[in-house]
């Protein structure tokens, strides 16, 4: 597993700014955002975590922008699942938890100005991320059942440095496909990565909210995107990181 200290490899255009293990990729992308531009992608060498966070400048309506968030969330499981071991599930909780084999590994979240306006292109977003890599914790093993690390679940040599990069290369193909065949396609690639529900279909409405109906009926189930992801359900503040 490679250290923080070692070199990054992001392929154009990305441009990284890297911080000390204290710093804070999230913030610091919505801090820079408006002056770096997109591609613009903020790492923390952590031990411990993944963390990082990218720029992103559509040209979308607010409203529709937070697409973004989806493929965000593609790229950032296929990322992990280049490095799982075979039949090793990565599931995605709806809106933002990443789980591997049902163990919250951590997630995603989406930053945007205060002031943007819903019908108005935003003048940039950020799609951030953190995935425990090892569990730094000294308690016995199972004390954290719904908790788990890549290094628990057999992901091997694959660190910080490893996800980020992998990372970025699907980020890319996530938005390739976006541009090229709409945010329809990577909205049912996102769908597919959803814990499933027994008798109950999902989609994706046009401002990003889940519409969940259950087989056999009518009436669909409206979850609010931007609600959502006012508060990410995976993370701990306190903590600094995914939840245990």
């Amino acid at each position: 597993m490679r250290t923080f200290a070692e070199p990054i490899d992001l392929p154009p255009p990305y441009t990284l700014v890297r911080l000390r293990e204290s710093g804070d990729a999230f913030s610091h992308a919505v801090r820079i955002a408006a002056e770096s531009g997109a591609g613009t992608l903020v790492y923390v060498g952590r031990f411990d975590l993944a963390e990082f966070a990218v720029v992103l400048e559509p040209g979308e309506p607010l409203r529709a922008a937070r697409h973004a968030f989806y493929a965000g969330m593609v790229a950032l499981t296929d990322a992990l699942r280049a490095y799982a071991p075979p039949n090793k599930p990565v599931t995605i909780d709806w809106p933002d938890a990443v789980r591997v084999d049902g163990g919250l590994v951590g997630g995603g979240r989406l930053g945007w100005p205060a002031s943007a306006k819903e019908h108005e292109p935003p003048p940039w977003l950020v799609f951030g991320a953190m995935i425990r890599t090892v569990a730094m914790t000294e308690e016995e093993p199972g004390v954290h059942p719904l908790a788990s690390a890549l290094e628990l679940e057999g992901f091997g040599e694959a660190g910080a440095v490893q996800v980020t990069e992998s990372f970025a290369r699907y980020l890319m193909l996530a938005t390739d496909k976006w541009q090229v065949d709409g945010p329809e396609t990577v909205a049912r690639e996102y769908l597919g990565r959803l814990s499933r529900e027994r008798q109950v279909s999902c989609r994706i409405d046009e401002n990003g909210d889940l519409l969940k109906r259950r087989l056999g009926t009518d009436k669909s189930e409206r979850h609010d995107l931007r609600a959502a992801l006012a508060t990410p359900s995976w993370l701990d503040a306190t903590l600094g990181g995914p939840r245990l």
